[in-house]
């Protein structure tokens, strides 16, 4: 099982440092969070948090992600990125695969897209996108993308998307794991069916257990279960050695792990966060691997 490191709406400048002892302390993977704007009038609520509240977020630093994983490949060799997770249906399907193929080819592979929906009608108005209908513009979105960084010409005709025959270049010399992000029943049976894996982003263990049960099912059903299928999960257990051996044997390839409160105002100092780094690949990583 590999095991990534999750950090978000930090100082930019811990970005760079951290990669690079991640990578040393022998973590696989850097998982990017991604936002456009906070509106500052909203009744939304957030579904990862539990009254809903999204006020963490408002003047929180995010950096694109496309450029985050660009820039964090720059000074790395080993670690890959994910998106954890690009907001999909409120951007154009083209430009998505411009830039995913583009941090793929400057990162020589080291790239996956996680995608999802976002729940929050605003980044939908601001973005000049339709709410309604953002399930079947998602899942055309990643058939473009598939074949637009195929790196050969081609062609779209869907009932959201109409695209003329057209080539993209450079392409990746390996394909962008497309990984769904999202509890929903939907999203589950969409990681199934048209992607690649699916990313857990955190929670209740039983809820975990249920949605992978829920996954193997429905892989079962589509005779897809002898098919690689990625299963990202953020949990507690992945604090110890024990709990990654549960997180493996119930099917998790990715372990996703960060060492302070996700949905706070960052307050930690680059230093106690590389110390933490250390710690964990020190006293967890090196026993469990």
């Amino acid at each position: 099982m590999r095991i990534a490191f999750a950090e978000a709406m930090c100082d930019p400048a811990h970005y760079a440092p951290l990669a690079q002892v991640a990578e040393a302390a022998g973590f696989d993977a850097f998982v990017i969070p991604d936002s456009v704007a906070y509106p500052e009038h909203s009744d939304s609520k957030y579904p990862y948090t539990p009254d809903g509240n999204r006020e963490f977020l408002d003047g929180a630093p995010f950096i694109d992600p496309f450029v985050l994983a660009t820039a964090l490949a720059a000074v790395t060799k080993t670690l890959r990125f994910h998106t954890f997770v690009v907001k999909l249906p409120i951007r154009h399907p083209v430009l998505v695969a411009k830039q995913a193929m583009s941090v793929a080819v400057m990162s020589g592979n080291r790239f996956s897209l996680g995608i999802g929906l976002s729940p929050w009608p605003e980044d939908y108005d601001i973005c000049d996108v339709p709410w309604k209908g953002r399930g079947k513009r998602m899942n055309e979105m990643m058939e473009m993308i598939r074949g637009l960084t195929a790196g050969d010409f081609f062609s779209y005709e869907g009932e959201v998307f109409q695209l003329q025959s057209i080539k993209m270049a450079p392409a990746p010399t390996k394909p962008i794991p497309l990984l769904i992000g999202g509890h929903s029943d939907a999203a589950l049976r969409r990681a199934v069916t048209i992607g690649d894996g699916w990313m857990h982003a955190g929670g209740d263990q039983q809820e975990l257990e249920m949605m992978i049960a829920k996954l193997h099912e429905l892989r079962k059903e589509r005779g897809v279960e002898s098919r690689p299928f990625e299963i990202h999960a953020a949990s507690y257990l992945a604090l110890t050695p024990d709990g990654l051996r549960q997180l493996e044997d119930l099917g998790v390839t990715d372990a996703v792990i960060g060492f302070r409160a996700p949905y706070q105002e960052d307050t930690t100092s680059l230093e106690t966060k590389l110390q933490s780094i250390e710690m964990y690949a020190d006293t967890v990583l090196g026993k469990y691997r």
